[in-house]
């Protein structure tokens, strides 16, 4: 039996107004630093505000309430302001906020998904409350892709016609919280013509693998997020491979995360592989690694 991740994990609250909290998950946060002055980035999105030196290294900084649709940080603010610096999506950004609360632990569990009507603009990937007040967390996957749009190349993967019949064959279940690392898993095997299925709910996928599995079609490769409402990633896969029925399943873990303490956490929770978002290519090729497995456990 695999060892069980820890569900409670931090939460890094802050505001963004003078009166919401939102939150991100500290597996994201690589440190905190008082406001320092900035320079100039040409032909920057406008939200950059400008590059900081940190610790010997170059980092942009975005004006993270302006990039959600929040009046922008005035210069009259920056003395109270902090920068977080975030290490996900293989870039270290900062992110300049209004001001910092507190770092708290919390059970993922009480987290809940937002309203499915807030629209495709809502920067926003769950719910909950922390002393009776509302915290949103942030969708830092969608934040990103509109400040640093990625690269057409890493967006799409080639396959050969061996390989593409090697994955056609292969039950594929994604999950994924966030609305944009969902369109960007779904593109990369529309593009090559793999059927598969999607959710955005650990849970909903447990659910899904266990029906699949009583119709005699159980899922052969999962790709999942690890920070999701509800059932995270690390979670679904410790269910999946401590379930006989549902064991076999190839667990990727595909996670915005650059920390190596995920990929080792993902391990021991029995996923098969940890990636970081976002590369069709590296995605691609751990698939085929998968239905490689898979066929082998079918053929003994």
């Amino acid at each position: 039996m695999k060892s069980k991740a820890k569900q409670s994990q931090g939460l890094l609250l802050f505001k963004l107004s003078h009166t919401q909290l939102f939150a991100l998950g500290t597996l994201k946060v690589r440190e905190l630093v008082p406001y320092t002055p900035l320079n100039a980035i040409p032909h920057s999105h406008p939200t950059i505000l400008g590059a900081a030196t940190i610790r010997g290294a170059t980092i942009p900084i975005v004006d993270m309430a302006a990039a959600v649709g929040f009046r922008p940080i005035t210069d009259q603010e920056l003395e109270s302001s902090y920068i977080i610096i975030t290490d996900c999506q293989r870039m270290v950004i900062g992110f300049l906020v209004r001001s910092i609360d507190k770092i708290i632990e919390c059970d993922w569990r009480d987290i809940e998904s937002p309203p499915n009507n807030l629209g495709k603009n809502a920067f926003l990937t769950g719910v909950t409350r922390i002393e009776q007040q509302l915290v949103q967390l942030l969708d830092v996957e969608l934040l990103l892709s509109k400040v640093f749009p990625a690269s057409p190349e890493t967006l799409r993967a080639i396959l050969t016609d061996v390989q593409r019949e090697r994955l056609k064959p292969m039950n594929i279940l994604l999950v994924d919280d966030s609305m944009v690392a969902r369109k960007q898993l779904s593109d990369a095997l529309d593009s090559i013509n793999i059927p598969y299925q999607v959710t955005a709910d650990g849970q909903d996928a447990l659910t899904i693998m266990k029906q699949c599995e009583q119709r005699g079609q159980a899922i052969d490769i999962l790709v999942s997020d690890i920070e999701m409402p509800g059932l995270d990633g690390y979670e679904l896969a410790f269910e999946v491979k401590n379930n006989p029925a549902i064991a076999d399943a190839y667990i990727i873990l595909h996670t915005s995360l650059s920390s190596e303490i995920s990929v080792s956490q993902a391990h021991q929770v029995g996923a098969n592989e940890a990636l970081t978002k976002f590369d069709a290519h590296e995605l691609i090729d751990a698939m085929l690694r998968g239905a490689n497995t898979v066929n082998a456990i079918v053929n003994v």
